[in-house]
């Protein structure tokens, strides 16, 4: 990969400065969104109550947010590469707050679900923008780090959910509670608009100044495209955007990982934790807690694995299914509730999966030249949330068909077969993968860059 010469810059501690800055207020706002994404999560037995919802009702309000999030993934990736990210996460920001403010105001069902769709809508561009800002700011070896390192902070805003908004939920009620998410979703849409800039022209084809000479061009960075021209249709810069067969494995690896930690933490977990395991409300806060620490320690650890062993980055991914696939099998092979250890196990297996996702787009980064990087981050970043959509509305819907009619709690042999439907998103996921890397390797051959023997590997990694 050629290296351009950076312009002649007055300060590069006063670069150094503002890259941090933005960064920091880019993680800030992504923080905020993740705390009002999964605030349901923890509010879901209140949501039954004040809404009269069933099982299918319940996992509507999620899969309306999250279907709003996914179709407007590419949209917003489109919008990041003509706009820039200070607006896609400023306006986003808003957005959510303005959702966050209609569910605290809401007593049926529709006003719910627009508060939903809104909260859906203002969440698709935040985590794409950030991820671009660090390709901008930050390039070479340390971008799959700081990528895993906002999946980290993004992470906590999980954590904040599932602690201090459960106690104001169960200590105010619902209206203070959400009200309080609208306040600071309005604080992050501040300071992404104050705090988050582009940067300057070619900025970030600078060469890594913290490198070795032979990390500043990495085998899996010699199959990067060359930058084209890009004012075309938006149609035809989708399809380039996502030509990629890189790209693509991107989008199968974020489609595999994820959505068992996300079921979980979005909307099933709770209920199933105290209704079929028979643990309490505050039990089931920590083993929500437990997979969010989780996720947060395997972040940074993953991140450098990725950086460091470019070419192996699928073993993570194909790694993390088998684990999850194990998790899912020891817990639902027995017909009684589980020891709060074994439960705690199972947490922070699945929940490791969700910083494996972001190496979907460590490929997105890898396989696209900057200016189309917010499309197939969008393209890549509707994986895992397709794979969420269908596995948290199939859960409900043999939930419902399980349940005498009028149910509103549910046993732990329905909620085993339920859980079982997760199998088919599983298997679709690894084919994907699998098939993927196999066109991406056969791609980085014709470019010269052959994926040697894992025996040659570890040879050479010995030496």
């Amino acid at each position: 990969m050629t290296v351009e010469p950076h312009p002649v810059r007055p300060s590069a501690h006063h670069a150094s400065r503002v890259a941090i800055v933005v960064y920091l207020s880019a993680v800030f706002a992504y923080f905020v969104a993740v705390l009002q994404r999964t605030a349901l999560g923890v509010a879901g037995v209140e949501a039954i109550e004040r809404f009269s919802l069933g099982a299918t009702g319940l996992a509507l309000f999620s899969v309306v947010q999250l279907t709003t999030y996914a179709v407007m993934q590419i949209p917003a990736g489109r919008l990041l590469d003509r706009f820039g990210a200070r607006w896609v996460i400023g306006g986003g920001s808003a957005v959510m707050a303005v959702g966050q403010l209609v569910l605290a105001l809401a007593h049926d069902v529709p006003m719910a679900l627009l508060a939903r769709l809104l909260i859906g809508a203002g969440d698709a561009g935040i985590f794409i923008s950030a991820i671009r800002l660090v390709a901008q700011w930050f390039p070479g070896p340390r971008a799959p780090v700081l990528v895993q390192v906002t999946g980290l902070i993004g992470q906590s805003g999980q954590l904040a959910s599932a602690i201090p908004l459960a106690w104001l939920l169960h200590a105010r009620g619902w209206t203070p509670a959400f009200g309080v998410l609208a306040v600071v979703g309005a604080v992050a849409a501040t300071v992404a608009f104050v705090g988050v800039r582009e940067p300057r022209p070619h900025a970030h084809n600078a060469p890594d100044e913290h490198a070795r000479p032979d990390e500043q061009a990495q085998p899996d960075e010699q199959a990067r495209p060359e930058p084209v021209a890009p004012r075309r249709s938006f149609v035809r810069s989708v399809r380039i955007a996502i030509d990629p067969p890189g790209t693509r494995l991107g989008y199968w690896s974020h489609f595999a990982t994820p959505f068992s930690a996300n079921v979980v933490s979005l909307l099933w977990g709770v209920p199933f934790f105290v209704t079929a395991q028979g643990r309490t409300k505050a039990e089931a806060g920590l083993l929500l807690t437990v997979l969010t620490l989780t996720a947060m320690v395997a972040g940074p650890l993953i991140g450098r694995a990725a950086g460091r062993h470019p070419l192996r980055r699928t073993w993570l991914v194909l790694g993390s299914c088998a684990a999850t696939l194990a998790a899912w099998v020891v817990l639902l092979s027995f017909s009684t509730p589980r020891p709060l250890w074994q439960l705690a196990v199972f947490c922070a297996v699945v929940g490791a999966g969700g910083p494996v996702s972001l190496v979907g787009m460590d490929f997105a980064r890898t396989f696209t030249p900057t200016e189309r990087l917010g499309t197939a981050s969008g393209f890549v970043n509707t994986g895992g949330f397709t794979s969420t959509i269908g596995s948290v509305l199939a859960v409900g819907i043999v939930l419902q068909v399980l349940a005498p009619p009028g149910a509103s709690t549910y046993t732990l042999d329905q909620y085993r077969v339920a859980f079982a439907v997760l199998l088919v998103p599983w298997l679709v996921g690894v084919w994907g993968v699998v098939r993927n890397r196999n066109r991406t390797r056969a791609a980085m051959a014709r470019d010269g860059v052959v994926v040697p023997p894992f025996r040659e590997a570890l040879r050479r990694g010995r030496h």
